[in-house]
């Protein structure tokens, strides 16, 4: 498995078993639709590195000191600077939609600021996360569209095209076709590709240099989203383009606030 993909498997544990302050690993094993023998091995783990603790009467997890310092280090080293968080969120109020804002690593995408309430919530993938599905993603196509044939190629052959839905693009070329658009537009559209019933889309955030750095997303339903791309567009393109000032006013790097 990817580097990348046991990360993000990883911290889904410790997610699941934060959200209820602790779980079994039956619990987490059905929360995250991962086979139970993975679950135990990868509590085992959590444990002996003490980001987990294992509370045997009860048989359960809960978090362990561990936590506490990652807790702090991804504050200081992932959360988005304070423009870019109120550009999303304003984003969110404004659209009344999830919304979202992530960032580029070589060619991971990490989601470092999300905006959402309870009548507009925010996605939560049952199978994949955005950088496990680049193709199938409105953030994964920006970053897609910006790579070399050759680098897309690779990138896609290490980890695979899966079909999640009915209207995934599972197709090379296919999918290049499309890219070829999203790279035109400056716009990436996801129609119910990586979660059913459900319409995405994101612009670029570029960094002084020109090259994309990151990109401002929306999710909502796709019902709710038909006849309404021209409004979609527009906004996302407003704060998208708040976002790509900031960078260029002077910020070395997004990942600091």
């Amino acid at each position: 498995m990817p580097a990348i993909a046991v990360i993000h498997r990883t911290f889904a544990v410790l997610e699941a078993v934060a959200a209820s302050e602790s779980a079994t690993a039956k619990e987490v094993a059905q929360r995250l639709e991962i086979p139970l023998p993975s679950v135990y091995r990868l509590l085992s783990e959590l444990v002996a590195t003490q980001y987990l603790v294992h509370l045997k009467e009860d048989g359960r997890f809960e978090l362990g000191p561990k936590c506490f310092d990652l807790g702090l280090s991804f504050r200081q080293r992932l959360v988005a600077p304070s423009p870019i968080r109120q550009a999303t969120d304003e984003l969110h109020r404004t659209m009344e939609t999830a919304a979202y804002f992530a960032v580029y690593r070589g060619s991971d995408i990490v989601l470092t600021h999300l905006s959402d309430c309870e009548k507009h919530p925010r996605l939560r993938p049952l199978r994949f996360g955005f950088h496990e599905a680049a193709h199938a993603t409105a953030f994964g196509k920006i970053l897609l569209a910006s790579m070399p044939q050759e680098e897309r190629r690779s990138y896609l052959d290490a980890r695979g095209m899966p079909i999640l839905t009915p209207h995934t693009i599972a197709r090379p070329d296919l999918l290049d076709e499309h890219l070829d658009t999203v790279s035109i537009r400056g716009i990436a559209w996801e129609h119910e590709e990586f979660l059913p019933r459900t319409t995405c889309a994101a612009v670029p955030v570029r960094g002084a240099s020109g090259v994309n750095v990151g990109a401002i997303a929306v999710s909502m339903s796709a019902r709710r989203a038909a006849g309404l791309e021209p409004q979609i567009e527009a906004a996302l393109r407003e704060y998208a383009g708040r976002c790509s000032r900031y960078m260029r006013a002077g910020s070395k790097t997004v990942l600091t606030g």
